[in-house]
């Protein structure tokens, strides 16, 4: 077998291109999914039933169905449906990965809130605060703390199944490897050459999580 590392240098551009829009897949997720489940948690705690239900069946549904079919579907079932909703493939890719890390972020926010003691508002209103000021100065500074590193989780592993979006053709890392691959025959060289920039780029954010445990994880 004779390897050819060369392809990997002649192609840094374009591989460079598709880290990058695999950061931004994951930015703008996470910017959609963050919002998106805390107004889920809210709905599913919610005292209304019709709400909670609401939050619970969506919660349930994509948290259950693989990413990958909910890509599929997206991309290839809504265009057949009445309303012939056809969208391309990267706002294809960004509406299944937000439909997904929103149902998981929506569980992450609920259980935060959940795990704090219940009384700590009504013991901080018997100190003469508002309900107001006893969310913002007791209860969110508390969930804050334990949200953050589990979000930081989701986030590595959001920035790795952004790959899975590569199948409806958008051009993010590991779509770029595989198109570079299937016109040089070079197997080896691109599989290890995407794999090394995934590593590359996900060590430092795995290392971060790791910190942010330490740094803000509770411990009862």
């Amino acid at each position: 077998m004779t390897l050819d590392w060369s392809i990997v240098w002649d192609n840094r551009w374009l591989l460079l291109q598709g880290a990058l829009l695999t950061i931004v897949l994951t930015v703008a997720t996470m910017a959609v999914a963050i919002p998106g489940g805390i107004l889920l948690a809210v709905m599913r705690m919610s005292s209304s039933r019709l709400l909670s239900s609401l939050s619970a069946c969506y919660v349930e549904l994509f948290r259950n169905i693989p990413l990958i079919l909910i890509v599929y579907w997206a991309f290839y079932v809504l265009p057949l449906m009445p309303l012939g909703i056809t969208l391309d493939a990267f706002t294809t890719g960004l509406v299944a990965l937000c439909l997904n890390v929103s149902a998981y972020n929506s569980e992450t926010f609920r259980a935060g809130l959940n795990s704090i003691r219940k009384g700590q508002v009504e013991a901080a209103v018997a100190l003469g605060m508002t309900r107001s000021q006893a969310l913002r100065r007791v209860i969110l500074p508390q969930a804050w703390r334990r949200v953050l590193p589990v979000l930081a989780s989701t986030w590595v592993s959001l920035f790795k199944d952004t790959s899975l979006v590569s199948v409806i053709a958008v051009g993010e890392l590991a779509h770029t490897a595989m198109q570079i691959r299937s016109q040089s025959f070079r197997v080896l060289e691109m599989l290890t050459a995407m794999a090394v920039i995934y590593w590359m780029l996900g060590y430092p954010q795995a290392k971060l999580v790791d910190w942010i445990h330490r740094k803000f994880g509770v411990k009862e």
